[in-house]
């Protein structure tokens, strides 16, 4: 049995890590550091891999087949790369956060979230580093492909 301590730490990790990537998205999106999209992300990936340093894959809905798909293959080329990779659910946090949110626009004409990659950013961001940390704690715990929950707020 896990003690109860074990389970708040885990809940606070998580939690910092969440608040991490937030701030950690929308440094990279100011400093033009974030490709989103699945093919576009996908272009990156082929086109100079030794540039990215986190991949970020949201989906709150798992049913979905064709986007699993695309979450599998990119995982895959992100594990053989050595890039970071994190799920994380809460994709209209995600729309807020970055402005995807237009009243003008519905999603598909804003952007496809479901993917986002984040490159060498132009000043080590302490949040990268937090954020890498907590993928590399999830991977000690076998958890490969660690996840997130992201809050609307």
């Amino acid at each position: 049995m896990i003690p109860e301590e074990s389970f708040a730490s885990v809940e606070n990790r998580m939690q910092s890590a969440s608040l991490a990537l937030e701030e950690l998205l929308v440094t990279a999106q100011k400093q033009h550091c974030l490709t989103v999209g699945i093919y576009e992300s996908a272009k990156l990936l082929n086109a100079d891999p030794d540039s990215v340093v986190l991949c970020v894959l949201a989906a709150d809905d798992e049913e979905d087949v064709a986007l699993q798909i695309h979450f599998t293959l990119l995982q895959s080329f992100c594990c053989d790369s050595g890039i970071n990779i994190l799920r994380v659910s809460g994709v209209q946090r995600l729309w807020q956060l970055l402005g995807g949110v237009d009243a003008n626009r519905n999603q598909e004409e804003s952007g496809d979230l479901h993917c986002m990659l984040v490159t060498n950013l132009q000043v080590d961001h302490c949040r990268l580093q937090e954020v890498g940390t907590y993928c590399q704690e999830s991977r000690r715990l076998d958890q490969w492909v660690p996840e997130l929950v992201l809050q609307e707020r």
